[in-house]
């Protein structure tokens, strides 16, 4: 790292952290990029810091930066970054709001401007995006007194809006309500004012630094010091930035031609366009579950993902969790199809029979032959992965030749060292850190990681927040409330006699005696 830092200039910018599976956990900016990194890696930092940075700094492999022009040019950018890829150390910029807009639609007859957060494909002209919003409404009231835009709310302001609105008076608008300007007129101050915004700024910028030596050499310190303010956020919101775009984000993700390099890889006929990856959550035997979640194109398809709840599992047994996972996910798949359509045969004379009676093939071979006469997806992905070695691979593949499907595609990826396992290859497969194929395989894999922790966290708060009176037959819900409003805990109804908890509303002798027995047991 710091052999790196050397490489580091002393300008402003912004910087990425990445871990050693090359995710981004951190995006900051920096006057001095150098300065603010070298910061990080200073071994007082390590022992001071608070526990939360102590942990980013454990969990950095390496970093990036990329410079900038202005501080606001970094706002921008870094806003940008955490919003796409939402590090797990960064706390601002995670939400949905966006940074402000200027709009101004010139089809109006009265146009005016707007603040927006939003940009639509309405005709409308936009300016922006601005990372000082109170530079921003100070400037954008500066420009309507100038050139006297409207702010009235009005789509076409009139004499009744005259009556409510002093803008008139205190020469702050053109007064169009009143007819004080023709429309040829306000219109062209509209083109004035939007040419402002994109820069040609210089005219009013001096004009304003006279006002302000003016001001100062009368001993008007106050008016020259609100001028000095009011130019430094003309400047500020005026100066050219450069708008940030998706292309523009320092990220290696191209979802086709990482596809293309993982066909590549794996000598496949063709780009894997779905892909379906599992995984096995677990913590000793308490709710074991699996997860599967689905890529379409190289990015998620969400609304396909799938958890599970592993049953025939009762100790911790990640190879047959694996397996039931398989055979319950393409058993359904198959069985799903052949209800859409029954077996097929195709005559001599070209048309197909779909009568059962003429078919002997299996259900996976009818699968693949209705998709391959129908030209339609056949519901299997082109690629599944397993998250693990040699022995998940071997466990899914078993289930997957007992459904008939030989020539489904599969792969294990292992974590520890990104090997990747395929069928009927004792060695296993490494790719370059950088290669695309290995960065699409780690998201896939490491999207199913977080759905299937997601659901067995999910499980373990509702264990948590049940009872052992759950367990007793014939306590509803309002007797289990009953019970603990009137004796506080569990252990205090295990307490009590039989009597006691009789007398409780909506138990009774009878169930009382038995949960008196349920609870007394070791």
């Amino acid at each position: 790292m710091q052999a790196r830092l050397r490489d580091v200039p002393h300008k402003p910018g912004i910087y990425v952290m990445r871990d050693r599976l090359k995710r981004v956990i951190y995006v900051g900016k920096a006057r001095d990029l150098r300065k603010r990194l070298s910061h990080y890696f200073t071994p007082s930092r390590q022992t001071r810091a608070d526990p939360k940075t102590r942990a980013l700094i454990d969990s950095i492999w390496e970093f990036e930066w990329h410079i900038v022009r202005s501080e606001a040019e970094a706002v921008l950018f870094e806003g940008r970054l955490i919003k796409e890829f939402r590090p797990k150390y960064n706390v601002s910029f995670r939400d949905d709001k966006r940074f402000l807009l200027v709009r101004v639609n010139l089809n109006d007859p009265w146009p005016k401007f707007q603040l927006t957060r939003l940009r639509k494909d309405d005709g409308a002209r936009y300016f922006g995006p601005f990372a000082h919003s109170g530079a921003l409404r100070t400037t954008l009231g500066a420009i309507r007194k100038k050139f006297g835009i409207r702010s009235c709310r009005p789509p076409v302001p009139g004499e009744r809006d005259y009556r409510h609105c002093l803008d008139h008076v205190i020469k702050n608008c053109s007064a169009p309500c009143i007819g004080r300007i023709v429309q040829s007129d306000y219109l062209r101050r509209v083109e004035e004012a939007c040419e402002f915004l994109e820069g040609a700024s210089r005219q009013m910028i001096e004009q304003v630094e006279a006002e302000m030596k003016s001001a100062a050499e009368k001993l008007d310190f106050e008016k020259a010091a609100q001028l000095r303010n009011l130019l430094d956020d003309l400047k500020r919101t005026t100066k050219p930035m450069t708008r940030f775009t998706r292309k523009a984000l320092p990220t290696s993700i191209d979802p086709q031609e990482d596809l293309r390099a993982l066909a590549d890889a794996l000598q496949l006929g063709q780009a894997p366009r779905i892909m379906e990856c599992f995984d096995i959550s677990n913590i000793s035997s308490t709710h074991i579950v699996a997860s599967m979640v689905r890529f379409k194109d190289g990015v998620p398809d969400r609304a396909s993902y799938r958890r599970y709840r592993i049953k025939g599992t009762p100790t911790q047994d990640d190879f047959a969790s694996m397996a039931e996972v398989v055979r319950r996910r393409y058993s359904r798949v198959l069985r799903e199809a052949q209800q859409d359509k029954t077996p097929l045969v195709k005559r001599d004379d070209g048309t197909v029979d779909y009568s059962p009676e003429f078919s002997q093939e299996s259900p996976a071979q009818s699968l693949l032959q209705t998709a391959m006469l129908d030209n339609q997806p056949s519901g299997l992905p082109d690629l599944i992965i397993v998250d693990g070695g040699k022995g998940q691979l071997s466990s899914a593949c078993r289930e997957l030749q007992r459904l008939g499907l030989y020539q489904q595609p599969i792969i294990g990826l292992a974590k520890e060292f990104e090997e990747i396992y395929r069928p009927g290859r004792p060695l296993p497969l490494h790719l370059p850190e950088d290669s695309g194929a290995l960065k699409l395989l780690q998201r896939i894999r490491d999207e199913a990681h977080r759905f299937a922790n997601s659901f067995h966290s999910l499980l373990l708060k509702k264990r948590i927040s049940e009872s052992l009176l759950d367990e007793i037959p014939g306590v509803s819900a309002s007797r289990k409330k009953a019970l603990l409003e009137a004796f506080g805990s569990v252990e205090r109804i295990r307490k009590s006699s039989v009597e006691e908890i009789s007398s409780v509303s909506g138990i009774g002798p009878r169930l009382g005696e038995q949960i008196s027995q349920y609870l007394s047991r070791p």
